[in-house]
C-alpha cells in the first residue's frame, strides 16, 4: 500500500528516542523507496539551534545507529526531508514557528509523534488545537509511559481526546511491532495446526519473558519513580499475553483484534492482598558480574538512594478465567541485570499420560513452542525424537525456524513497521484507550500493596536469572523455568 505525502512532526525531535529509533528508522523506510518524494521530517524541540547545528547533530548521534552500511548519497537525500524548528511545547505563541514550517494544505497526512513526557501530552494538544494545526486528517502517536496509575491513564485519554478522535490516537508499543509478533498471529490464526491445541485441555503453562543485561544506565531518574512493572510488565508484557491468549478475531481489522485483546485483559483474575502476596515476585539487583564484568548494584548507581525499593525485577503466575484458558497459569517475568538479553513467549504442551518405551514419562520433556523476539528472532517446536544408533532412546530435538534464514529479506525494525503503520492510518498494532485503562485497573492493585508493604525488594545478584523466589514461585506448580529445565547437553 502506497503512502499518501505526509508531514510528520517528531515533539522531541533532538532527544535520545528520535536519534536512536525514529531518524534510523524513517532513513530505513526512505531507502526502500517507501516515502513519497516531497515527505517530510519536522523535529521539534526547545533548544535555540540551527538548521545547520541540528544536521550535524543528527550526523553525530543518529548516524551511528542505521543498522545497515550508510549510502552517502541515500543519506545526503534523506537529510534533504529535515528540518529543525525550535518550539516550546507549553508556550503558545511558540506554535507560530511550527505552523509556519507545515505545509498550508490540509488534507495533506499530518502526524505528531510526541517523544516527550507524558506530562506534556495534553499541553501539546491543545495548543496545536489552538494553533489551528490538528485538523481531520492529523494523526498523533503517544510514547509511553502512558500513565503511572489508573486515574493518570485515564486523564490522558479525556485530555488528548479532547482534540484527537480515537480513530487519530496512535499509543506506541514497540513489541508489537517485532516481526514475531506479526508471525504469532499468523501461526495462530493462518493455520489450522494449532487451534486444537491452543486450550487449557492441551497446554500445561505459558512463559513470557523479557530479561535484560544492562542496568537502568542514565534513566535512573526515570526509572526509580516507575520500577520493572511499570515500565515493562503493564504494556509490553500484558500485550504479548493478550496476543497469545485472545479469542480469534473476525478479520485483522484494528477494533476486532483490540476487541479481542481488551476481552482477555477483562478476563484476568484479580489478585488479593492475599494471593497477591503468593503469586508475584518483586526483586532489585545487587553488584554481580556479567558477561564476566563487575558491575554495581542498583543502589550503588550514581544517584540512586541508598534505601531505594523500587524493583528492577517482578515475577507473577497470573490466570484468564475464560473456558479456554482456565486453570492454565501464565507466568510473567522481567528484570535487569539478567544473565542474558532475551525475549521469548514459551507455550509449554503437557507431558504425555504413558510411556510405551523403555524409558519412565518423567524423562520425556514435554512438547512447547518458543516464540523468540530478541535477539534473534524465531520459532522453535521442541519434540521427542528418538536417537541415533541401536534400540529405541527418546531425547528431545528442535524444528526451527529462523525467520533471517528461511525468508533472506531484509529485517524491518519494529519502529519502522509500526511509524509506517501511523503513515498508512493502520491501527491494528497500537493500544485503544480502554485497552490501556483495563490494564491499569488490574495492575493497580498490585501497586496499591507494594506502596503499603513495608518490606523491600527480593536482592539478587546481577549476571544471574532473578531472585530463588522467582523460581519457588513457579516451582510450586511443579513446573520450572524454561532455562532450568533445558536438559543437559
Amino acid at each position: 500500500m502506497a503512502l499518501s505525502d505526509f508531514d510528520l512532526v517528531f515533539f522531541g525531535g533532538s532527544g535520545d528516542l528520535a536519534m536512536r529509533k525514529l531518524l534510523p528508522a524513517m532513513y530505513a523506510r526512505d531507502v526502500a523507496n517507501d516515502l513519497p518524494a516531497t515527505a517530510r521530517i519536522i523535529c521539534v524541540g526547545r533548544e535555540d539551534m540551527t538548521q545547520e547545528d541540528f544536521l550535524q547533530m543528527i550526523e553525530t548521534n543518529s548516524k551511528p545507529n542505521v543498522k545497515e552500511t550508510v549510502d552517502e548519497a541515500a543519506w545526503k537525500k534523506f537529510l534533504e526531508r529535515i528540518t529543525w524548528v525550535a518550539v516550546d511545547a507549553v508556550n503558545l505563541q511558540s506554535y507560530a514557528a511550527l505552523a509556519d514550517a507545515l505545509r498550508k494544505d490540509e488534507s495533506l497526512t499530518r502526524v505528531y509523534y510526541l517523544a516527550t513526557p507524558p506530562s506534556l501530552f495534553a499541553r501539546i494538544c491543545d495548543n496545536l488545537a489552538a494553533s489551528g494545526l490538528a485538523t481531520a486528517n492529523s494523526r498523533v502517536v503517544l510514547e509511553k509511559p502512558l500513565g503511572r496509575d489508573l486515574e493518570s491513564a485515564k486523564q490522558i485519554n479525556a485530555e488528548v481526546g479532547k482534540v484527537f478522535a480515537e480513530s487519530q490516537i496512535y499509543r506506541i508499543d514497540h513489541y508489537l511491532g517485532k516481526e514475531t509478533v506479526q508471525n504469532l498471529l499468523a501461526l495462530r490464526f493462518g493455520n489450522v495446526l494449532f487451534e486444537p491445541l491452543w486450550r487449557r485441555e492441551w497446554i500445561s503453562d505459558v512463559q513470557i519473558t523479557i530479561a535484560e543485561k544492562i542496568g537502568v544506565g542514565n534513566r535512573l531518574g526515570y526509572y526509580d519513580n516507575s520500577g520493572a512493572l511499570r515500565d515493562m510488565l503493564q504494556n509490553h508484557l500484558l500485550q504479548l499475553l493478550c496476543i497469545v491468549a485472545m479469542e480469534p478475531p473476525t478479520s485483522i481489522a484494528p477494533d476486532a483484534v483490540r476487541d479481542s485483546k481488551l476481552q482477555v485483559l477483562r478476563s484476568l483474575k484479580r489478585f488479593t492482598p492475599t494471593t497477591l502476596a503468593q503469586n508475584i515476585v518483586r526483586g532489585q539487583y545487587r553488584s554481580g558480574y556479567v558477561d564476566g564484568q563487575p558491575v554495581p548494584g542498583y543502589r550503588d548507581e550514581p544517584g540512586a538512594p541508598k534505601q531505594s525499593k523500587t524493583e528492577t525485577f517482578v515475577a507473577m503466575k497470573a490466570e484468564i478465567d475464560t473456558w479456554r484458558w482456565a486453570g492454565v497459569p501464565f507466568y510473567l517475568r522481567t528484570g535487569k541485570r539478567m544473565a542474558d538479553r532475551l525475549a521469548e513467549i514459551v507455550v509449554r504442551f503437557k507431558p504425555i499420560p504413558h510411556s510405551i518405551f523403555n524409558q519412565p514419562t518423567s524423562s520425556f520433556q514435554p512438547n512447547s513452542l518458543v516464540i523468540r523476539l530478541q535477539p534473534d528472532e524465531g520459532l522453535s517446536l521442541n519434540l521427542m525424537s528418538k536417537t541415533p544408533g541401536d534400540g529405541m532412546r527418546l531425547k528431545q530435538a528442535e524444528l526451527e525456524l529462523d525467520f533471517r534464514e528461511q525468508f533472506k529479506a531484509p529485517r524491518m525494525e519494529a519502529y519502522e513497521r509500526l511509524l509506517m503503520d501511523v503513515l498508512r492510518g493502520q491501527l491494528t498494532l497500537f493500544m485503544r484507550g480502554d485497552e490501556l485503562e483495563a490494564a491499569w485497573e488490574w495492575v493497580e492493585p498490585i501497586l496499591d500493596y507494594w506502596e503499603q508493604d513495608d518490606t523491600s525488594p527480593v536482592p539478587y545478584s546481577s549476571g544471574t536469572w532473578g531472585p530463588a523466589a522467582s523460581s519457588a514461585l513457579i516451582g510450586r506448580d511443579a513446573l520450572q523455568w524454561r532455562e532450568e529445565a533445558l536438559p543437559e547437553d
